[in-house]
């Protein structure tokens, strides 16, 4: 029986961030330059935190990104800053990891064509606008309709659930989305944004996912995206409320169900 494997970043370099974001927007973020309204829309301290902790998390994506292309599958620990886009961040978001680590993979030349699934509870508008006039990079956002950001950017494929959508709705939407997409797009790496903040409990979210709706939602993507044999990623995304551990506890379940799959 094969063993979990843990890896530790090393922090994206201001260079492998400018291929997703701006050049005089990188450097402002790390010269702590940003403007006043900047850092407001960001709604982060201005410290050296603005820039270590989503380099690191840039990082970990790219990395996670080299090991799913090598083993089949690897979960980054962080990640999933989908409301930074190409020239500012916002809503706590400073770099978006996964369009970095796909522009480095199509830099490199590792891969080409690429599906973004963001579940998240908040449209992930960053990755949809960084990648709006990128035809090999397919971006798919299902999320609540009614919630932050409340301007959204056109997906190549938007799902906007009402208020309150409950477990059979999720998952039969969900499920139906991606195995057309799968089959449509094919894929070189797949990018999953696993948000638990769909969840009933969540402090913001407003859809109605219990435990049981979260984890088959995670079976389900790893299962679909596996079983067409392509490698796949997985970044954190949000989850918010009072009891650290129990959203923590939300965000295993992505991992025990790559480890389900993978037979560990």
């Amino acid at each position: 029986m094969a063993a979990f494997s843990f890896h530790e970043p090393e922090p994206a370099s201001q260079d492998i961030l400018k291929l997703a974001h701006a050049t005089d927007y990188v450097d402002r973020v790390f010269d702590l330059s940003l403007r006043d309204d900047e850092i407001r829309r960001i709604g982060l301290a201005r410290n050296e935190q603005l820039h270590i902790r989503p380099s690191l998390g840039s990082g970990g994506t790219i990395l996670a990104a080299k090991l799913a292309l090598e083993y089949g599958v690897a979960c980054n620990s962080a990640g999933g800053s989908h409301h930074a886009h190409h020239d500012f961040g916002s809503g706590f978001c400073v770099f978006n990891d996964v369009a970095v680590a796909v522009q480095f993979l199509r830099a490199k030349g590792i891969a080409r064509k690429v599906l973004i699934i963001d579940l998240d509870v908040h449209q992930g508008d960053g990755t949809a606008a960084i990648f709006d006039s990128e035809p090999d990079v397919f971006t798919f956002s299902m999320h609540c309709e009614k919630n932050f950001p409340f301007r959204k950017k056109a997906s190549d494929l938007d799902i906007g659930l009402a208020k309150g959508a409950d477990d059979t709705e999720y998952l039969k939407t969900l499920t139906e989305a991606l195995s057309s997409l799968m089959d449509r797009h094919r894929p070189d790496i797949t990018f999953y944004n696993a948000g638990v903040d769909p969840h009933v409990d969540d402090k913001l979210g407003l859809l109605s996912l219990t435990d049981a709706g979260l984890r088959e939602r995670e079976r389900r993507v790893v299962n679909i995206v596996r079983g067409k044999n392509c490698p796949l990623v997985t970044v954190m995304g949000g989850g918010y409320g009072d009891d650290r551990f129990e959203v923590a506890r939300r965000h295993r379940m992505i991992f025990e169900e790559v480890a389900a799959y993978a037979g560990y």
